[in-house]
């Protein structure tokens, strides 16, 4: 089986820790990067491929990196048009590969399963299905009624089952797993609609995860949205054409464009303990992330809050009830208790106002390690910056501003004008306005350095490159 893995997203559900620069799939909400944990959690099912959005190209490739998988595993979409053409793209691919005929799972990167053996065992029956012409979904045994949820609903009467199933059937627990034909489909009801929906016992949510036979779902493209693939088809092995291509590709999801209008389709029901983490009430529900290191909650005359803190910051709650408080390092998020559905309102506002912190964090991800803005002035600007073992910044100059570097940790190799100095904490260089320059970590331990930045313009569009690992012009 081939997973494919969709990870796009506009991260504004979990603003303000998930941005647009920096959606939810990357950040360690619960302890490890919920791509990270996507792409091990399919690892028994076969090589996982990613379709992702150039955005998130460097937290992508640096999750492969982690995990030791090939870069060669992802293909980065030019711009987002939902999941139609990412799971079309994943298609064409696959076929010109030579894998028409394998089946095809694709998967979402920013869910949680906790029950892992339970999503396993529904996907390989999804994959039975599959082997026979069918296209089969997972479906999730509802817990609540819940408006921001799309709902399937089944046939009672089972098109097929585990073989075996565990212990001759849920002796040990497990519930014995079964597939159902699907009879309708309801995308995101109003809340009477969705408790009705509940009650009933044949409607399930839709998680969006699908398994099919790759050939079969070219098919399916070619009939229901023939401009879509007939698009999708042009593009070429070594992907030169993508961005050409997907210029003329409307968005449509996988759901509207071809689940939803197949005449016969499967789903597998069950219950493993699935989240898609959309809300802040929803992570709050799942507990609060481990390991922020000198952060405290103090709470006075207070109860049935949740905060997601700081690093090294005390919080003081008193005589309030109910409230989800979510703080970074350059915007807080203060809501009541079931209103988090509207925070993606929200970042739009601060988008129409023309705020950065919509979209950006003071941090950003780059290929050698990553940088946090400190203090951003008309006289100063200053950072800490982080190199991985092993990689290096561009060799580069800056014509509007000169750089001081203080070593805090590691021992980096600078290189000034041709001339190589070996560093080590404590050490000072100045780095003059228009001088070449590059760090580098020949090491293995985390280099770590503050930079004050002085001059008329500190904008990272200041750079002038000479050499570059990662073939940024």
């Amino acid at each position: 089986m081939v997973p494919v893995v969709l990870s796009g997203g506009s991260g504004t559900r979990l603003w303000p820790v998930s941005r647009a620069a920096f959606p939810k799939q990357f950040n360690e909400l619960l302890g490890e990067s919920l791509l990270s944990r996507t792409l091990r959690r399919l690892a028994p099912l076969g090589a996982p491929r990613v379709i992702a959005g150039a955005g998130g190209e460097v937290a992508t490739r640096r999750v492969l990196a982690e995990l030791g998988l090939p870069a060669e595993r992802a293909v980065f979409e030019p711009v987002g048009r939902n999941t139609g053409p990412a799971i079309a793209l994943a298609c064409h691919l696959l076929i010109e590969g030579g894998k028409a005929d394998e089946v095809a799972g694709s998967f979402h990167a920013d869910h949680l399963i906790a029950d892992e053996d339970t999503f396993l065992r529904a996907v390989r029956l999804a994959e039975r299905c599959a082997r026979r012409g069918q296209v089969a979904t997972i479906g999730i045994r509802p817990t609540a009624p819940d408006t921001g949820m799309g709902y399937v609903q089944i046939d009672p009467e089972a098109f097929l089952g585990e073989e075996p199933p565990p212990d001759g059937g849920g002796g040990d627990g497990r519930e014995p797993l079964t597939a159902h034909r699907v009879r309708d489909f309801r995308e995101k009801p109003d809340a009477e609609t969705a408790r009705r929906l509940v009650a009933s016992g044949d409607w399930l949510w839709n998680a969006g995860m699908f398994v099919f036979r790759v050939g079969v779902m070219a098919g399916h493209f070619e009939r229901l949205l023939p401009e879509l693939w007939a698009a999708v088809r042009t593009v070429r092995p070594d992907l030169s054409n993508l961005a050409e291509v997907y210029a003329r590709i409307e968005p449509v999801s996988i759901d509207h464009g071809v689940m939803e209008r197949l005449d016969e389709q499967v789903t597998v029901p069950c219950s493993m303990g699935w989240s898609d983490v959309g809300s802040w009430d929803e992570v709050a529900r799942l507990g609060r992330r481990a390991g922020e290191p000198g952060a405290a909650v103090f709470e006075q005359a207070a109860g049935d809050n949740f905060v997601f803190p700081l690093r090294d910051r005390v919080y003081g709650l008193v005589g309030v009830e109910g409230l989800i408080v979510v703080d970074t390092d350059d915007a807080l998020l203060v809501a009541r208790r079931g209103s988090t559905q509207e925070v993606r309102e929200l970042v739009e506002r601060l988008r129409a106002a023309g705020r950065r912190e919509a979209t950006e964090h003071s941090f950003e991800i780059r290929p050698w390690g990553d940088f946090e803005v400190l203090r951003d002035t008309e006289r100063f600007k200053s950072k800490v910056l982080r190199v991985t073992p092993g990689h290096r910044l561009s060799y580069q100059s800056h014509r509007h501003r000169s750089e001081h570097w203080i070593v805090v940790r590691g021992r980096p190799e600078v290189t000034l004008d041709g001339a190589v100095h070996r560093l080590a904490p404590g050490d000072h260089i100045a780095i003059p306005q228009g001088a070449r320059h590059r760090i580098a970590n020949p090491g293995d331990e985390l280099v770590e350095i503050v930079e004050v930045q002085l001059g008329s313009y500190f904008g990272e569009d200041d750079i002038e490159r000479y050499e570059d690992d990662y073939d940024r012009s």
